[in-house]
Order: structure tokens, then sequence, then C-alpha cells
């Protein structure tokens, strides 16, 4: 049986459930590694937070959004991940992606080489938003 994606494409229901399976494959690694990432920092906040404060002072921010912002990221790697809530899911993605840009940003202002981390965070990112997009909604 063939289904037409629109008046271009034809695609059988199989190679749809392949395209489906390989989507949510790159989704659930990109924001696996994701995860890793921002719970690891999310965790360095609230257990090494004079070390977080002094870097936050370098880069001009100020101290008290440390505490605030680790435990942002943790429930945020906890919202992506079970993805209960659409809404919600959007909006930590969002929050994520003006944390990773403003992280890129700061480093390179200050000119301290330390902004290939934010990079990596933001690709992996882009990558885990647009495959959970495409994937959940063929």
């Amino acid at each position: 049986m063939y289904i037409v994606a629109n008046s271009w494409i034809v695609f059988s229901l199989e190679e749809k459930k392949e395209h489906m399976k390989r989507n949510r494959i790159i989704h659930w690694v990109a924001t696996g590694l994701l995860s890793v990432i921002v719970l690891a920092s999310g965790v360095g906040y609230l257990f090494k937070t004079a070390e977080v404060i002094e870097v936050f002072a370098t880069l001009g921010f100020p101290s008290f959004i440390v505490i605030p912002l680790g435990i942002a990221k943790i429930a945020g790697v906890i919202v992506i991940v079970t993805k209960k809530w659409k809404w919600l899911t959007e909006w930590v993605y969002a929050g994520f992606n003006f944390n990773f840009f403003l992280a890129f940003c700061a480093h390179m202002s200050v000119g301290d080489k330390e902004w290939l981390g934010a990079v990596v965070a933001l690709v992996l990112l882009y990558i885990s938003y647009s495959f959970w997009k495409i994937g959940w909604q063929e």
C-alpha cells in the first residue's frame, strides 16, 4: 500500500515506518548526549558553586543566578526526556537555546576560548529539537 506525502513523493508504509524509526533514533542519541552535558553542568552549578561563581564573574554574570540556573538545567533535562507536556518541552528547548547562545557569546566576548562546549550543546539541541518535531509528527 502506498501513501502520498505530497504531490511529488510516494512512500510505502514500510518506508514511512523506517523514516520515523531513523528520526527517533537520531533524536534520542542527540537528546541523550545533550542531557549528559546539561546534567553535568547543572549538578556542577549546585555542588561546585564557588568555582562556578568565579567563572560567572569573569564572564560578567551575577553570582545569584548560579543556583537557579543549575536547578533549571536539571529540571529542563527531566522535561525534555519525559516529554510529558508538549508546551513545556517547547519552552525548555527555547530556554536551553538562549542559555547556550548567551554562553557562547559571553565566552567569545572575554576571549577565553571556552566557547566550544556551548557550540556542541547548541548543535545537539538543534538536532534533538528538529528530529523530535519531524520524528513524532510524520
